[in-house]
């Protein structure tokens, strides 16, 4: 996608440079575009742990590059395997709930376990941009999927244009290109068919007035910034055709883990009665647990978040304090919607109900991998 009209992917090799990677420094978006070099396993834990990147397929490829960095500094130690296992563990650690990162991580090593010491970074490299490369071409297939849901609704209103309710961020900024739940929307914008997006803000971090807005705006996608709360009037008022949003982790039932506020437009869409669909690439489904609530872990962050907001004030970015000093704060970054309150899944193979029987109808090779 692009920025002041330059392709841009969300990470890429600093030029010339092969041990380093740039990512967007996302906590200064929109207001100023900056790339910040990631070399070192503590660069990579950093941007990840810190939000420099978010969204869990652009997670994922971090920490693939992150083991890549970490297979190099090990390799100076006497103890390569030790030393290897304890980078890798931090890479892990920095967040719990989003699965790509597990994913990416386990395949490069697996990918490069077998391989002696000297040819593990190449070989980690290679598996890292392949699958980069699987990312984004998911993602323009979650679009491809999606569209004819938009140029139906298109063809029911006569033309007129669709409006399509987001939360958080879930365009290419979290992924690597596309997006997972702006692909839809900018193919059918693309294919010049009339899209209006309601983005949600997105507190704590207001991804959505920061990232997606911005986003949408650069490719010039007609969109509205609302507060998060105002989406279910929005519905009843039948302002809303359509609701797309992303995840961090599906179950094998369908149950969905995204961006706190994801499950309260849920209900609202449920209630009257708008269709509400998840855009899931396989790397986002979790085939070994069912029950959302009971078995995804839930990222509380810090309370700092919510005590301060980040703006431009002026020329400078600032940070301001919005509550009492003495007041505390719960900071939960992601919440579960049920499977019984989405409608569809958007993946790369299609569209499918929010159940094992719908993904396995997609996914029919993870059969032999049932749970009991």
């Amino acid at each position: 996608m692009k920025i002041h009209n330059r392709h841009y992917r969300s990470i890429w090799r600093k030029s010339e440079e092969p041990g380093i990677w740039q990512v967007l420094d996302q906590r200064r978006l929109p207001f100023e575009v900056a790339a910040v070099d990631l070399e070192t396993v503590q660069d990579f834990e950093w941007a990840i742990r810190d939000m420099v990147v978010r969204g869990a397929p652009l997670i994922g490829a971090t920490a693939a590059y992150g083991v890549c960095a970490a297979i190099r500094e090990a390799q100076d130690d006497r103890d390569f395997d030790g030393k290897l296992a304890w980078y890798v563990e931090r890479l892990r650690a920095t967040r719990p709930t989003a699965v790509d990162l597990f994913k990416a991580v386990d395949r490069v090593l697996e990918g490069v376990k077998s391989l002696p010491d000297y040819e593990k970074w190449t070989a980690a490299v290679r598996i890292a941009d392949a699958l980069v490369e699987e990312s984004a071409a998911q993602c323009r297939a979650i679009g491809e999927t999606g569209l004819p849901l938009i140029r139906e609704i298109n063809r029911k209103k006569g033309g007129e244009p669709v409006n399509i309710l987001t939360h958080c961020n879930a365009g290419w900024l979290a992924c690597i290109d596309y997006g997972t739940a702006t692909a839809p929307i900018y193919l059918a914008h693309d294919a010049g068919i009339p899209v209006h997006v309601w983005v949600d803000e997105t507190r704590p971090r207001n991804q959505g007035a920061g990232l997606t807005a911005f986003e949408l705006g650069q490719h010039g996608v007609p969109h509205t910034v609302i507060t998060d709360n105002a989406g279910g009037l929005l519905m009843q008022k039948g302002l809303v055709d359509l609701a797309i949003v992303g995840t961090d982790r599906t179950t094998r039932e369908g149950d969905v883990a995204n961006k706190i506020g994801t499950y309260l437009k849920a209900l609202a869409a449920f209630d009257n009665e708008v269709p509400f669909y998840v855009a899931a690439p396989s790397t986002s489904i979790d085939w070994e647990i069912r029950d959302g609530l009971a078995e995804i872990s839930i990222e509380e962050r810090s309370e700092d978040e919510v005590r301060f907001v980040v703006g431009l004030d002026g020329t400078a970015i600032r940070r301001v304090e919005i509550m009492p000093a003495d007041s505390p704060a719960l900071n939960y970054g992601f919440d579960i919607t049920p499977a019984k309150l989405v409608t569809g899944l958007i993946t790369e193979r299609g569209i499918c109900a929010a159940s094992e029987d719908g993904l396995l109808s997609l996914y029919p090779e993870m059969a032999a991998d049932a749970i009991v």
